[in-house]
């Protein structure tokens, strides 16, 4: 494998090609704001679960996908927004809505990761990692 210059890009990406291929789980090199990401992800009901195994020099982030009674996926829609070329940040007051409410923004900010309604709640803004929906 060659050098990967976004990591979490690549996150996202592994999770969407499981959904599709209807693989029961999903292997990331771990980090800690991927650990954030996938909680966040587990929190808010769009994957199963995630545990980190110790594997190697940085470990193994296995994330468990969720689907429906008839296999159809729970998460529809996995984009990321701010990349290394092009970082995207937004106030406290211009935090985006995804699909009018029904999705969720992951932002990084100064108490932590957090969804948007965490971050309008406690008035921060931040750089927008991605939308779920």
């Amino acid at each position: 494998m060659g050098v990967i210059t976004d990591p979490i890009s690549d996150m996202l990406t592994r999770i969407r090609n499981g959904i599709r291929a209807r693989h029961d789980y999903v292997d990331i090199p771990a980090s800690r704001l991927k650990m954030e990401i996938a909680r966040i992800l587990k929190d808010e009901g769009f994957v199963a679960d995630w545990h980190r195994i110790d594997r190697g020099p940085q470990g193994v982030l296995r994330v468990t996908l969720k689907y429906g009674p008839r296999k159809e996926a729970v998460l529809s829609g996995l984009t990321r927004m701010s990349r290394p070329g092009l970082r995207l940040y937004t106030g406290r007051t211009e935090i985006p809505r995804v699909r009018g409410g029904m999705g969720v923004v992951i932002l990084t900010t100064s108490r932590g990761v957090m969804t948007d309604r965490q971050a309008r709640r406690l008035g921060v803004g931040g750089e927008v990692i991605c939308y779920v929906w």
